[in-house]
């Protein structure tokens, strides 16, 4: 895969505009590490078995300069020993222009929704690869391939080996492989994450290639690297893993933090930084939701509301700490600064894709009610109407949001809800060797019917 890469990357310097054009594979705008992988290990399989005539051409959803902040990512590719001076990223790459030239296919992985900025290009779209909710509408010129497993490399392993397996190597294995392997939680179903074709195809490459590393040992350097924010900058700590919501007047960013809230609040110039986040990138609002351990392994979880506006802050802070679906059981905390609200989150299973939704129907409602700009009273029976559309409001971040309205993204990863939000499986290793010693022999079994 190396040398395709750096294929690319040279063809896409020459750019020649007598060349048939590009079949660009493109992941969600988070471009977690199911984006990266299920983008680059599908383009590589295009150039070994498509006769298009179209380069294929797999592209980062990000701007270079944002990608140290996919840690993770960033610890694969180096692991495969692949560089990351070979992939091509979204500002280096004009897909309109290429599209108005009539050069450019156009195939989605882990989304099928094409972000708002991006609709112009929707005629390109020959192709979706997906984990998420279905939000597109059929097209007969777009062939869609949705299910709902645990990692869309699944379903990407799952088109290789089916049509042209010695497109694997051990390369290109690993990458799908660890990926799963984060993405399905070590494949622990306490996790709720895995499906059986995850564990599937995890054996299967696991079978193939021997030498891939222990899933232990792989799976805890990747959720290491993955959670690892040391050295980041508060601005760097927010884009790491966020979404953004819109509606109205309002865009707010709820960014996943993996520290404690009140580490979060300690750190130096802090309101300076967030104000000057805010401006940058014109928000209203920033909705810092934190996650981390204790020393059972249990997860709890703290939250963070910061506006420069008091009529804002208060408005989100009422609708969160009022919201029955799910409800958060929020406890206010000290903080040290006038401008960010503080909360203990009792609801520990209410992940960011539990509490976008609210985020959405807070936007809504207040779209549909204008005159809730104006005072903090009216909020209340703001949140007492069910009858207001749902399309109003959204996510500008497609991603892994796998049970909410929103186009999907983020984490799988930066995904969203986090593959931890139970806590680490409690689960023995003896009890995970007998569970995939039976989903082998229930394979075995089918595979002989």
């Amino acid at each position: 895969m190396d040398m395709f890469l750096k294929s690319c990357h040279d063809v896409l310097k020459a750019n020649a505009e007598g060349s048939p054009g590009f079949h660009v594979v493109l992941g969600n705008e988070a471009c977690d590490l199911d984006s990266m992988v299920s983008a680059l290990a599908y383009a590589y399989f295009l150039s070994l078995t498509s006769d298009s005539g179209k380069i294929p051409l797999p592209v980062m959803n990000i701007p270079r300069q944002e990608f140290p902040l996919r840690t993770e990512c960033v610890f694969l590719l180096r692991e495969s020993g692949l560089s990351q001076e070979e992939l091509v990223f979204r500002d280096e790459v004009d897909l309109g222009h290429l599209h108005r030239a009539g050069r450019l296919d156009l195939t989605l992985v882990d989304c099928n929704v094409l972000h708002s900025s991006d609709r112009d290009l929707e005629e390109a779209v020959m192709e979706v690869i997906d984990h998420h909710r279905l939000d597109r509408k059929p097209s007969p010129s777009c062939a869609v391939t949705v299910e709902t497993v645990g990692s869309c490399s699944t379903l990407v392993t799952e088109r290789i080996i089916q049509t042209a397996p010695e497109v694997l190597d051990q390369q290109v294995a690993l990458l799908l492989y660890g990926t799963i392997l984060l993405d399905c939680v070590n494949m622990a179903p306490e996790a709720g994450k895995v499906t059986p074709k995850d564990s599937q195809y995890a054996v299967l490459l696991e079978t193939r290639f021997p030498k891939l590393p222990p899933r232990g040992i792989l799976f805890q350097s990747l959720q290491n690297a993955k959670f690892d924010v040391s050295g980041l900058t508060t601005e760097q700590m927010l884009l790491k893993d966020m979404k953004v919501a819109s509606g109205g007047d309002l865009k707010l960013a709820v960014s996943v933090i993996y520290m404690t809230l009140e580490a979060f609040l300690q750190r130096q110039n802090l309101q300076q930084d967030l104000c000057e986040f805010s401006h940058k990138h014109s928000y209203n609002l920033v909705v810092a939701m934190t996650i981390c351990f204790n020393e059972n392994k249990e997860p709890f979880r703290q939250v963070a509301v910061y506006s420069g506006s008091a009529l804002y802050r208060e408005h989100i802070s009422q609708a969160l700490e009022k919201a029955q679906n799910p409800c958060l059981s929020l406890r206010p905390m000290s903080s040290p600064y006038p401008d960010i609200k503080a909360y203990l989150q009792g609801n520990t299973l209410a992940s960011r894709k539990k509490v976008l939704p609210i985020i959405k129907d807070f936007l809504v409602d207040r779209e549909q009610r204008p005159l809730h700009r104006g005072t903090l009273e009216d909020l209340g029976d703001m949140e007492e109407s069910d009858e207001t559309p749902r399309q109003q409001a959204y996510t500008e971040d497609p991603g892994s949001e796998e049970d909410c309205h929103f186009p999907p993204t983020p984490m799988n990863s930066l995904v969203d809800g986090c593959p931890l939000d139970n806590g680490l499986p409690k689960i023995s290793a003896e009890a995970l060797t007998e569970k995939f010693s039976k989903i082998a022999s229930e394979e075995e079994t089918a595979g002989g019917q």
